[in-house]
């Protein structure tokens, strides 16, 4: 989709060169979804592939995705084998609905921004306690955790000028063993629901519930619970107005298959603990 009301790209190289956000500006990153449609209220791009983040760093404490990192380029990482839970990254890119062609210009960072329910990134971060570090238009950062900085459908803690930097995850979480549950309404179809469960050193359980509610919600418990108690805490902590609905799912049905999928989970984890 051509972009005829653009009238000046920015190509900034560190953060003291991006420009003074405007009215009429937007971040070009990917750019999947700012070219899939018209923009018109845009006039200007400032393009974020000059400033060269690297795409993945792996330090003693975490690893940190860079907003600029491409789908590609996360299903791409050779982890560690201690690393339990990467098997979620390739779920969750495969999560996506796109080919490979997007997957090599999408990114973690516009996924995450974009804050659909149905955002896989959205759920990958959320579930490995990952944390947002922003560049706040005025100068300053802030750290959000991913749980938090996606507050509703297509909204999230960004106000205008923000800038999504990066995505620290601890690698204490990469350790956790992890069981993974997605469902559309069609073969290869937008996600209705996206479960997430990780059990932790001390056997605590922590269920992030997303794509089926309009944020993503976690449930914590000291040990894996009993399914009756599991699916109280559901339904108590997830009201009916935090289901989303749209032409991919109707909240009734995504809260069965919220509690279904819910119980699947906490039976894998329960059966890959130690007897």
């Amino acid at each position: 989709m051509d972009l005829n009301t653009i009238t000046a790209v920015a190509h900034p190289q560190t953060r003291t060169q991006l420009p003074a956000w405007t009215a009429g500006d937007a971040w070009l990153a990917g750019g999947t979804w700012l070219f899939s449609e018209p923009q018109t209220q845009l006039t200007r791009l400032i393009d974020l592939t000059d400033l060269k983040w690297p795409a993945l760093t792996i330090t003693e404490s975490h690893l940190s995705i860079a907003a600029t990192c491409t789908i590609a380029e996360l299903d791409g990482l050779a982890c560690p084998p201690d690393w339990l839970a990467a098997p979620l990254i390739g779920q969750c890119c495969r999560a996506f609905l796109a080919s490979f062609k997007i997957w090599k210009t999408a990114t973690v960072g516009g996924n995450l921004c974009m804050s659909l329910p149905a955002g896989p990134m959205i759920s990958l971060t959320s579930a490995l306690d990952g944390v947002c570090t922003i560049w706040k238009a005025g100068g300053r950062e802030q750290n959000v955790p991913v749980v938090d900085f996606v507050t509703g459908n297509q909204r999230n803690r960004l106000t205008p000028g923000d800038l999504l930097r990066q995505i620290d995850i601890p690698i204490a979480a990469l350790k956790r063993r992890t069981a993974f549950r997605q469902i559309s309404l069609a073969p290869v179809g937008r996600s209705a629901a996206l479960l997430i469960g990780s059990l932790d050193i001390d056997d605590s359980l922590t269920l992030t519930v997303t794509a089926s509610t309009v944020r993503p919600i976690q449930l914590s418990f000291r040990g894996v619970p009993a399914a009756s108690t599991l699916r109280d805490a559901i339904k108590q902590q997830i009201t009916d107005d935090l289901y989303h609905t749209d032409i991919h799912g109707q909240p009734l049905w995504r809260k069965h298959m919220t509690l279904r999928l819910a119980e699947e989970i906490r039976c894998e984890l329960l059966g890959a603990m130690p007897s």
